[in-house]
C-alpha cells in the first residue's frame, strides 16, 4: 500500500508531466478543418439567401442554389489565395486567417453587388442605383458596414 508521499510524489510527477505537454502544444489555426470550412460555406448561403441579413436588405436575396454555389466558390477562391499568401513566419496562422477572412468579404460583397446592378439593369432601367465604393464586411460574414445607396432620380 503506498503511503501518502508517495501519492503526493506521483501526483506532483503527473503535473510536471502535463505542464510539460502544454508548453510544446501549439495552436495552429491554419489550414482551417473541412468541417469548418464547410460551416463558413453554411454561413455564407445563410447570408447570401436569408432575407435577414443586412446585405440582402440592401441588395436584394439570392436564391439558395445560386447561393450555394456562389458561397462555394467564394470560399474556395479565398482558401486558394490564403494558402498561396502563406509566407512560413506566422506559426499561429493568424495573418492568413486575415487574408482568408478578408477575401471572402470582398468577394460576397462583389458577387452581391454584381447580381443587384444585373437584376436593376434587366429589371427597370429608370431605378438603377449608384453605389459608394466605401462598403466592407467583417470577417466570416458576422458584421457589415457600408455606406449609403443614392437613388438616381
Amino acid at each position: 500500500m503506498a503511503g501518502p508521499d508517495s501519492t503526493a510524489a506521483t501526483k506532483s510527477h503527473q503535473v510536471g508531466d502535463t505542464s510539460a505537454k502544454l508548453n510544446n502544444l501549439t495552436l495552429r489555426i491554419w489550414p482551417p478543418t473541412q468541417r469548418t470550412r464547410d460551416a463558413v460555406i453554411n454561413r455564407l448561403i445563410e447570408t447570401l439567401s436569408s432575407s435577414q441579413s443586412l446585405l440582402s436588405k440592401r441588395y436584394g436575396t439570392i436564391p439558395k442554389e445560386e447561393a450555394s454555389a456562389a458561397a462555394m466558390l467564394i470560399e474556395q477562391e479565398a482558401f486558394s489565395l490564403a494558402g498561396a499568401s502563406f509566407s512560413g513566419e506566422d506559426d499561429s496562422g493568424m495573418e492568413i486567417l486575415q487574408v482568408y477572412s478578408k477575401e471572402m468579404s470582398k468577394r460576397m460583397l462583389d458577387t452581391v453587388k454584381a447580381r443587384a446592378a444585373s437584376t436593376t439593369s434587366t429589371a427597370d432601367p429608370s431605378d438603377s442605383a449608384q453605389v459608394d465604393s466605401n462598403n466592407a464586411v467583417s470577417a466570416g460574414g458576422e458584421e457589415f458596414i457600408s455606406s449609403s445607396t443614392k437613388a438616381d432620380a
